[in-house]
């Protein structure tokens, strides 16, 4: 028994002996960590998209838009032509931003309509008006007297990545309810679509969602419903869609919105500089340690970066703390803003990295005070309208009334009422306020006898439909 024991006891530590020679002799182990370039983005895990929750909520907020504007066609043309024949037809998407009928469009979608149609998502039909237009943007809010209706969240599309799933709803070649998907391509991007406009805003959402003629004015939204942006425009060769599809983003929409349904018309808020994108040769002359920026070559004087104290060479970098990367991305940044706000600028002067404070301005005095008064939209007539003032109840030898400010498509436009026209009374009944002419409009049911004048002593009688 001692000798098997004794074997067994040599025969371990033969074993751990012959172990530990060989482990002297490996090289040590080591763990490679490759660069961070190397290094694979951090993967996120998430769930096959659904698109079918989005789709359902978004589809019957879409409407499909129809207009009718007068053929700029010689005199001699129109000669030969009937009534219908002188009018082009024309169509495009729309989005239900309110329960009681507020819509957004493009303006190029109802630039120059006479008349303007909306098919809802169960094919009622309403004529529109337009409240008011936005060529800088490409934005029009139109609206029908109906309520009830389904409409659209406002989304954020600052917080929208490049890669993120969206889905563009509208009406392409007449297709009705139309939906198709894509992802993100890009944020900022400048086409130079509306660079004959004043003050021009581009910084579209470039997506490779189907988008084609008919879709302008239709809906981007998320994978949640909301609605990012406004479908407007595609690169294409052929006029078709052929890869790449442009959409207003939604914070620039919802203040073009807010400002068109309060006041009429766009409070824009101007910085007061000329600028470009920063570059290699720029970054040399400006002598900056920063490569991406907004290089300011020209600053008005009176504007809101002069008394900031913003200078020729100076690098914009920063709005309100949010980089800026190209002249795209601030005009996106400044146009969520109105005449009176202040913003937070970092700014690059040499190799010194500077702050300051700008309060911005408008085009004009009336802008400075954005909430100065800018009438009431009456949908029914399809016009803005105001009280007279004081001094014009004398001139007009009146003692009430409301005057036209502005007329859109609709039934003063049909009949031939001029901006200007005081209205004195509806169907007999003398109006003083636009509150009061609303409440008797919408007592009434069919066609209805406008009194008014344009002159003193000249009084003037319309009959409209407002069906």
């Amino acid at each position: 028994m001692r000798v098997i024991l004794g074997n067994v006891l040599v025969a371990v530590v033969a074993s751990l002996t012959t172990w530990w020679l060989v482990r002297k002799k490996e090289p040590p182990s080591v763990s490679y960590i490759p660069p961070a370039y190397l290094q694979p983005a951090r993967w996120e895990v998430h769930p096959p998209v659904d698109f079918t929750v989005a789709a359902q909520i978004a589809m019957p907020a879409v409407v499909h838009i129809r207009t009718r504007a007068k053929a700029n066609l010689p005199s001699f043309h129109q000669f030969f032509l009937n009534e219908e024949e002188e009018y082009l037809p024309g169509s495009g998407s729309g989005v239900i931003l309110s329960s009681d009928g507020y819509i957004v469009t493009c303006n190029h979608v109802i630039e120059n309509a006479t008349r303007i149609e909306v098919t809802l998502y169960d094919n009622r039909t309403f004529r529109a008006s337009i409240v008011g237009t936005d060529p800088s943007t490409d934005l029009a809010l139109l609206k029908i007297e109906a309520t009830g209706l389904p409409y659209l969240e406002f989304g954020d599309s600052d917080q929208l990545r490049v890669g993120d799933w969206v889905l563009a709803v509208g009406n392409p070649f007449n297709l009705t309810s139309t939906v198709t998907a894509g992802i993100v391509s890009a944020k900022g991007r400048t086409l130079g679509l509306l660079r004959e406009k004043n003050f021009p805003v581009e910084s579209f959402i470039q997506t490779d969602a189907a988008v084609n003629p008919g879709n302008s004015g239709g809906a981007l939204v998320n994978i949640e419903g909301k609605l990012v942006g406004i479908n407007t425009a595609i690169a294409s060769i052929t006029g078709t869609f052929t890869g790449y599809s442009f959409a207003v983003p939604s914070t620039i929409a919802r203040k073009v919105i807010e400002d068109l349904r309060n006041y009429g018309k766009v409070q824009r808020a101007l910085l007061g500089v000329m600028i470009q994108n920063l570059t290699p040769e720029l970054q040399k002359e400006a002598e900056v340690p920063v490569s991406q920026g907004i290089y300011v070559y020209d600053v008005f004087g009176g504007s809101a970066a002069e008394e900031a104290g913003i200078r020729v060479k100076d690098v914009i970098v920063e709005i309100d703390g949010r980089p800026v990367r190209s002249t795209a991305e601030m005009m996106e940044l400044l146009a969520q803003h109105r005449p009176g706000d202040r913003v937070k600028i970092g700014y690059y002067r040499g190799s010194k990295k500077m702050e300051t404070f700008a309060r911005l301005k408008g085009r004009s005095s009336e802008e400075e005070a954005p909430k100065a008064e800018a009438g009431t939209f009456l949908s029914i007539l399809g016009a803005r309208v105001r009280p007279l003032t004081p001094e014009e109840k004398e001139a007009l030898g009146v003692q009430r009334g409301i005057k036209v400010v502005e007329i859109s498509p609709g039934p003063l436009m049909e009949v031939g009422v001029r901006p200007g026209f005081v209205i004195t009374a509806i169907d007999r009944r003398p109006v003083s306020t636009p509150e009061e002419a609303e409440a008797i409009l919408r007592s009434i049911r069919g066609g209805l006898l406008l009194e008014g004048l344009y002159r003193k002593g000249e009084k003037a009688y319309y009959a409209i439909s407002t069906e």
